[in-house]
């Protein structure tokens, strides 16, 4: 097995902890529901289930950036421009430090630089990956293994800004946390996706 398959494979578990994770959280948590809180009230400030959860999500996230740190060299064997990396390395390691220092405050609320800081970092992440999902499409269109991908990149951007305008019309009402789960999910599915083609491509 080599280093980047290693790497992929960090990539392919982040997803399926950071689903399990909030599975469980809404399990463990009697008051909380899946369709109308958002995924990080379960680990806000205060939180019943806390430093368990956090550790999922500090681990999700450390594996999708360390799976990002080896992403051009795993694309077409480095071939083609790293804008498309570079942008997911910088939105990997935002995740991290959104899940390490930057809970919402109690109760999900947004009150504190803090938890402001929360949903800011999260909310350029998110951008940077969208943006880095167009840039392998551009970088890997042409490519004769890549160029399903490539297409799969493309609608899956255009798929995750549509759900990002939806949760932003949802943010007061009773449905964000459904809403959210779509847009959540359909990144989480991609990073999935791109981990396991560059583990079979490598």
């Amino acid at each position: 097995m080599t280093l980047l398959q290693i790497l992929a494979i960090c990539g392919m578990l982040s997803p399926i902890i950071y689903t399990v994770m909030w599975i469980i959280g809404g399990v463990l948590q009697d008051d909380y529901s899946h369709v109308r809180d958002d995924v990080s009230t379960l680990v806000a400030v205060d939180a019943p289930n806390k430093k368990i959860l956090d550790k999922f999500i500090i681990t999700s996230s450390t594996l999708l950036f360390i799976f990002y740190i080896g992403l051009h060299s795993g694309i077409n064997n480095g071939t083609g421009s790293i804008i498309g990396p570079i942008l997911f390395v910088i939105s990997g390691l935002l995740g991290v430090l959104v899940a390490v220092f930057f809970p919402l405050d109690s109760g999900g609320e947004l009150i504190t630089t803090r938890a402001k800081l929360h949903l800011g970092l999260i909310a350029i992440s998110g951008i940077l990956a969208t943006v880095g999902m167009v840039a392998l499409w551009f970088r890997l269109a042409l490519d004769m293994v890549w160029s399903t991908f490539a297409t799969f990149s493309l609608i899956t951007a255009i798929v995750s800004l549509i759900f990002v305008v939806a949760s932003a019309m949802a943010a007061t009402g009773s449905y964000l946390g459904l809403v959210e789960r779509f847009m959540v999910s359909t990144y989480q599915i991609y990073y999935f996706v791109l981990a396991l083609m560059v583990f079979l491509t490598n």
